[in-house]
């Protein structure tokens, strides 16, 4: 923890940032009002402890997994992390084991439902959700291999969805510009996560993650 810490203070530095250089808008309060009933408001980070809410209301919800941020990931191309992360419930051909069951109605493919972003992913999901439950399973699938869900542990669905958030941010310089933006503020979500969350749920922490890679000085040889 130390060293993350060292390297986001260390490569905020290398930029000039400091708790004064970012955008005011960042934390601009919403009256209680105009929230979403899931939402956490800009305002609800303390922003003289360097904290700050990934808001879908400006530029930082392009951090969030259901940005309208496309990549390719293993060859297939994806519309958002989001898209990814539902469509690993879906079946992925014909012989799938979750086809056998002729009641239960998947109304998307995979396809389909990779390319979505944001909510139309997450209530594809959603339906998903259903189904794996009247089929009584609790994996999803990746290139044809069984993956156990909802795990506690950063095991190969929390592996792939890092994996999925760093292509994201490779191949799209506006959110890999928007995450360096944000320097060495801690990254908080915009909802409020379930009591032990799996860590691949935490998107935020993977940023951050992500964050300190691309600030850390080159090593000196």
């Amino acid at each position: 923890m130390k060293s993350v810490l060292f390297l986001l203070l260390t490569g905020c530095a290398s930029l000039g940032l400091s708790k004064d250089a970012f955008p005011d808008h960042w934390w601009a309060p919403v009256p209680a009002s105009d929230l979403e009933s899931w939402e956490v408001p800009p305002q609800a980070a303390d922003r003289s402890k360097g904290e700050v809410i990934l808001s879908k209301r400006n530029e930082l919800g392009l951090l969030s997994n259901f940005a309208a941020a496309p990549f390719e990931l293993d060859k297939v191309r994806y519309g958002s992390v989001e898209g990814l992360w539902q469509a690993l419930k879906y079946p992925e051909g014909p012989r799938d084991e979750r086809l056998k069951d002729p009641s239960v109605k998947w109304p998307w493919t995979r396809a389909q439902v990779a390319a979505m972003t944001a909510f139309e992913a997450k209530d594809a999901g959603k339906i998903a959700n259903a189904n794996m439950k009247a089929l009584k399973i609790s994996w999803i699938t990746y290139q044809g291999k069984k993956i156990e869900y909802r795990t506690t542990g950063q095991d190969a669905h929390y592996q792939l969805i890092e994996r999925a958030t760093r292509a994201k941010v490779d191949q799209n310089q506006n959110v890999r510009d928007v995450l360096i933006k944000t320097g060495s503020l801690r990254l908080l979500p915009d909802h409020q996560p379930e009591k032990n969350s799996p860590p691949a749920y935490l998107y935020y922490e993977i940023a951050m993650k992500i964050r300190a890679e691309l600030l850390s000085p080159p090593p000196i040889h």
